[in-house]
């Protein structure tokens, strides 16, 4: 195995080629070793001092390892849970298939598209936080036993008062509620298990393509369909993050409504 093979994974990309060769590396590589030279120090002790220069220069120019974004699956219900348990799965084989390929431009490419299925995956795990919310939101609402008390009230005999008419009203307007968060949480999951079979999707291309051979262009469509996918599961969590803010609000007006 050679040196680039036992490079971590984020390391192995042009950007790390680009500082390792980078002008300014070599020269303070050359200023380094010249000093050391002028200053009397003999000639091995002279090029230590300038690789010293350069690897510190080369350091600074490498690329960062992105920070690991923590993932709670306790924190989670079913089927949340599962949606975020399979994307995970996903991305051990999105990994595994990298590791596999031969090093060269198409593991490269594979790498840097697999920061992006980084990025959707924890996206996903975002929209799962936002789903078990709203089924939390659904139980509290409790909106069946909403329905059976409106029935109740609307079918008792006489014409109904004031009071009796406001709460109607209020207890409609917890059905509607309801109703609403029901829908939108039916969609999320919906549309959030939509999204994990496009994964699983496009993990099996580039296990294929990791296999097949060497040509980056394959790569093409993939990254594209990568980049749009987690695109897609961003627009979700905004979408529910909306529906949540305009859930508050209605909650707080709802709430000052009945103290006026």
């Amino acid at each position: 195995m050679g040196a680039i093979d036992r490079l971590p994974e984020h390391l192995k990309n042009r950007k790390t080629a680009e500082a390792v060769t980078a002008p300014s590396a070599l020269l303070l590589a050359g200023a380094g070793t010249s000093v050391a030279i002028l200053a009397g120090a003999a000639f091995p002790i002279a090029l230590g001092v300038g690789a010293l220069a350069w690897a510190v220069r080369v350091a600074l120019g490498l690329p960062r390892k992105p920070k690991g974004q923590k993932i709670e699956l306790a924190r989670l219900t079913d089927p949340w849970q599962g949606y975020v348990r399979d994307a995970l799965q996903a991305q051990s084989r999105y990994g595994r298939a990298v590791s596999s390929a031969d090093a060269g431009p198409l593991r490269e490419r594979l790498a840097e598209i697999g920061a992006r299925i980084d990025a959707g995956v924890f996206e996903c795990y975002r929209v799962a936080q936002r789903g078990a919310a709203l089924s939390d939101a659904i139980y509290n609402l409790d909106v069946e036993t909403a329905r059976q008390e409106l029935a109740a009230a609307k079918g008792t005999p006489g014409e109904a008062d004031d009071t009796r008419r406001r709460t109607i009203e209020a207890l409609q307007a917890q059905v509607d509620s309801g109703a609403r968060v029901i829908r939108v949480e039916q969609d999320a999951k919906s549309r959030l298990a939509l999204l994990n079979a496009r994964l699983d999707e496009a993990v099996a291309r580039a296990v294929e393509l990791s296999l097949r051979g060497d040509d980056v262009a394959q790569l093409g469509g993939l990254g594209s369909d990568v980049d749009q996918l987690v695109g897609e599961m961003e627009s979700l969590r905004v979408a529910l993050d909306e529906v949540s803010s305009a859930g508050t609000a209605a909650s707080g007006g709802a709430t000052a409504t009945g103290t006026t």
